[in-house]
């Protein structure tokens, strides 16, 4: 559990610290694949670890196919569903096996899935959350220059249209029109209030209007994406690549963002993007920016990587951002190594 720096104030929730779990996978041959997943509530875990153990359990012995183990770890939950937490805990797993695989391979996972070591866009998503105008416009600043940035996630959805407007206009003024500001609802209003608000902001020149409304009414998404000229971004909530057909099938978005422990890992981002990029949609990450990061670089369509700084200190050598790009390390594997001292110091706070 991890103390945030810039706490969480979403208008569905207000979250101070940071629950991780940390996953290593054990291979017959001394591999050690390492992924961590981020399930926003400690309630959470208390379902997923014994989950993970489980599948642990169940895989044992078998050989290190990424894509095998996809498979088998899914159908081994199919009586109790696809999504949920069942594809939470599979995603989790997978991670960690694409690691293995190419840590066992001695390169970078982008280098095995058939791309080169370099540089990746980011943006800073680190805070800017529901605090007044002022507040937020002085942390856009803090957040543009600590990594030469040059996007910005804005949270919005405040009991009042003016001063979420108010906000906009701070921080746009704090950080000057050359800055991509992205605006996050967090699901906060119905679809009612979507039409009004979105409206409201059509023309400010934002980058794209995150999920405004909940994830699944893809109905009410389609008729935001045909009304706007902001492009609408959807997908953290996508579980499994079939729920990224059913949304380019309604026509419920322009951009897209899988998030990785609900998308299926590195084998469900893969599917989801071909998906994407098919009919040409721009594709996003959504946290876990390290191996966010590989895939991206093999992503036909790669838009945006979402950068949170969430889970470092609990990683021995953390990614580099400078002017605005997450530069990934030339290192077997994704690179996660884990900091024990900083591990055993933050366990004690569960």
């Amino acid at each position: 559990m991890l103390k945030l720096k810039r706490s969480v104030i979403a208008r569905i929730a207000t979250i101070t610290d940071w629950p991780l779990i940390l996953i290593d996978l054990f291979t017959n041959e001394g591999v050690v694949g390492r992924s961590y997943l981020e399930p926003y509530t400690v309630k959470a875990m208390k379902y997923l670890v014994p989950a993970l153990h489980d599948l642990g359990d169940m895989l044992k012995g078998r050989e290190l196919a990424p894509v095998e183990l996809y498979e088998l770890a899914r159908k081994s939950l199919h009586f109790v569903g696809y999504q949920g937490l069942s594809m939470i805990a599979v995603s989790g797993l997978d991670l960690a096996a694409w690691d293995a695989r190419a840590k066992a391979a001695n390169v970078p996972l982008c280098v095995f899935l058939g791309g080169s070591v370099g540089p990746v866009r980011a943006y800073n998503s680190n805070g800017l959350w529901l605090k007044e105008p002022r507040a937020v416009a002085a942390e856009s600043i803090e957040l543009r220059d600590e990594g030469g940035f040059t996007g910005l996630k804005l949270r919005l959805g405040r009991d009042r249209l003016r001063d979420d407007l108010a906000t906009i206009e701070a921080v746009r003024n704090a950080v000057g029109n050359d800055t991509a500001l992205m605006i996050d609802f967090n699901q906060g209003l119905n679809l009612a209030d979507a039409l009004q608000r979105c409206h409201a902001i059509d023309d400010l020149g934002l980058t794209w209007i995150e999920e405004p409304i909940v994830y699944d009414n893809f109905d009410g998404f389609a008729q935001l994406a045909a009304e706007l000229k902001t492009p609408i971004q959807i997908g953290e909530n996508f579980y499994g690549p079939r729920d990224v057909h059913t949304a380019l099938q309604k026509k419920a978005c322009d951009f897209l963002m899988p998030d990785f422990m609900r998308i299926g890992g590195v084998t469900g981002w893969l599917r989801a993007a071909a998906i994407a990029g098919a009919a040409g949609i721009p594709v996003s990450t959504h946290l876990y920016p390290e191996v966010a990061a590989h895939v991206m670089r093999v992503t036909e369509t790669a838009h945006w990587l979402e950068w949170q700084d969430w889970a470092d200190p609990i990683l021995l050598k953390p990614y580099d951002i400078k002017d605005g790009l997450l530069h990934i390390p030339n290192v077997p594997g994704v690179g996660l190594e884990w900091n024990e001292d900083a591990i055993t110091a933050n366990a004690a706070r569960l």
